[in-house]
């Protein structure tokens, strides 16, 4: 019972699905006991994103298709990933110290960095997806989402919380999510990739390699900027993680 409660949690944190309430959300450490569900909930969204992509690949051009499996996986997420790539780049482009740096990440409104971010965001995911055959693009999306969704629980463990946990919307405690959580998404993650796998294992790799390294360079951009992550930071870091993954895979597919 304790597994579903925090897979709900999950569900409901990450994505607009309805689920049962539960009390565990408003404890403290809820976010890293139910992090290890976050590549199963990728999986959920990349499921929708890939189902529109084959319906609308059946009846549109490939871009419209990609187009629509993008906006499929924002709408389903209530855009959460998206706000936090537009927040992360207006607050590193446009801050000059870390507490500038992070008062703009609290401000609503969205800059020129922001809009910018979203744009190629988008665009980028849209063409790689676009230059892919539809079922390898649905597998693609499968496992990017998942993939990428890994990488919160990962710099939870690797920095510190940046920033201020009382003016937070939800309860949260910087814990660090355990070695088997972390042991149970990577299995999660793994099983993800098989559909792609039995396409083209080469471009799992080359997705897995790009996507990395994308996280890996913002999140060190965090640590030195901010001294740490943020929620709109490990926003971000998903986001590039999936951009790089979708190019990856696009780079060996084409």
């Amino acid at each position: 019972m304790s597994a579903n409660r925090d897979f709900f949690n999950a569900l409901r944190f990450m994505t607009i699905f309805p689920v049962p309430s539960s009390e565990t959300a408003t404890t403290p450490d809820w976010l890293s006991r139910c992090a290890k569900y976050f590549p199963a909930v990728g999986i959920c969204v990349g499921l929708v994103s890939a189902v529109v992509l084959l319906l609308a690949g059946s009846i549109w051009s490939p871009v419209i298709a990609a187009l629509l499996a993008v906006a499929a996986s924002i709408i389903v997420t209530g855009a959460l990933h998206e706000d936090g790539l537009a927040d992360t780049a207006d607050s590193f482009g446009g801050g000059w110290s870390v507490e500038k740096r992070l008062a703009i990440m609290k401000d609503s409104r969205i800059g020129a960095y922001g809009a910018l971010a979203l744009l190629f965001g988008v665009a980028l995911r849209v063409t790689s997806l676009a230059g892919m055959p539809l079922w390898t693009g649905a597998a693609a999306l499968i496992a990017a989402h998942a993939a990428a969704r890994i990488t919160p629980a990962l710099v939870m463990n690797a920095l510190p919380y940046a920033g201020d946990t009382a003016a937070m919307k939800v309860s949260y405690a910087d814990a660090p999510v355990s070695t088997n959580d972390i042991w149970f998404a990577l299995l999660v993650v793994g099983c993800a990739l098989v559909p792609l796998a039995s396409i083209s294992i080469t471009s799992a790799i080359s997705g897995l390699l790009l996507g990395a390294l994308l996280a890996a360079a913002l999140a060190l951009w965090a640590r030195r900027l901010i001294d740490g992550y943020t929620g709109d930071v490990l926003g971000a870091i998903e986001q590039m993680f999936e951009i790089g993954f979708l190019l990856g895979v696009a780079a060996i597919i084409r």
